[in-house]
């Protein structure tokens, strides 16, 4: 318990819960609406706002929202309206932003290694003035979550359905991609850009076989994302090792270890 009485240790756990909590109700419409690889595609493409961010010298946080976003927005709109090479372009717009963002930071002034946290986490650094931006990002995530839920849940359930019964599930689709956006900034600074898609995945992945709603998936895969946050900062603090990869291969061994277990019947 010492390390709790560590002000950059509170600040890690507070930001390792938000980050939770989203990654709980976005990686379950994430992997309910079999799209990690486009949300591989945003998170990566991100990078190019931390590279913009630090060559322009503006805070890093509300740059990387926006360019985060302009990211999503692109990619909902490719594969809504060009599906045939949807997959191209979104592996394009990947690449592309992962070297706009390095090649900004190679030729900015100043560049110190501490930015590789953003392609590995470092959760321990997270300052106090960071928790505020988080904390209304993801109130904005859950309201927006919470406000949609049945468009949601129908559209998971069956986009052809979905239309059917008037459901817009187009502009589902780019408000999906827009919140994914918004909860990838958030994670960049727990597991880095490299990771990311591993918290999106697998605590959802796990909740999926031991639930029967979407309300309990997220629930479940929220409190997964949390004890495998606390656990693994708790590794990275005992062993001196980068708390990113300590919290994934928590959720790692966990993941396969659940593969013991079975899954409930009629799950969601």
């Amino acid at each position: 318990m010492e390390m709790l009485h560590l002000e950059f240790m509170q600040n890690a756990l507070l930001a390792g819960i938000l980050a939770s909590i989203i990654c709980g109700v976005i990686g379950t419409l994430v992997v309910v609406n079999r799209i990690v690889f486009l949300s591989g595609g945003v998170a990566h493409a991100s990078y190019g706002g931390v590279g913009l961010a630090f060559f322009l010298g503006l805070p890093v946080l509300p740059v990387t929202t926006l360019f985060a976003l302009g990211a999503a927005m692109i990619m909902a709109w490719v594969t809504l309206h060009r599906k045939e090479r949807a997959d191209t372009v979104v592996g394009v717009l990947w690449a592309a932003g992962m070297a706009l963002g390095i090649i900004l930071l190679d030729i900015t002034p100043g560049y110190n290694v501490d930015l590789m946290s953003y392609l590995f986490g470092s959760i321990l650094a997270v300052p106090r003035a960071d928790l505020w931006p988080m904390a209304v990002l993801a109130a904005v995530v859950l309201g927006v979550t919470l406000a949609c839920y049945r468009g949601f849940q129908v559209m998971s359930f069956d986009e052809d359905f979905a239309r059917a019964r008037g459901v817009p599930v187009d502009f589902l689709h780019f408000l999906l991609l827009g919140l994914i956006a918004l909860a990838v900034v958030m994670i960049i600074r727990i597991v880095g850009l490299i990771l990311v898609i591993a918290l999106l995945t697998i605590p959802p992945f796990m909740a999926e076989r031991r639930s029967r709603s979407l309300g309990g998936m997220m629930l479940r895969s929220s409190l997964l994302s949390v004890f495998f946050c606390v656990v693994g900062l708790w590794i990275s603090y005992a062993m001196d090792i980068t708390s990113g990869a300590a919290i994934i291969a928590v959720a790692s061994v966990a993941f396969f270890a659940s593969f013991l277990l079975p899954a409930r019947a009629g799950k969601c």
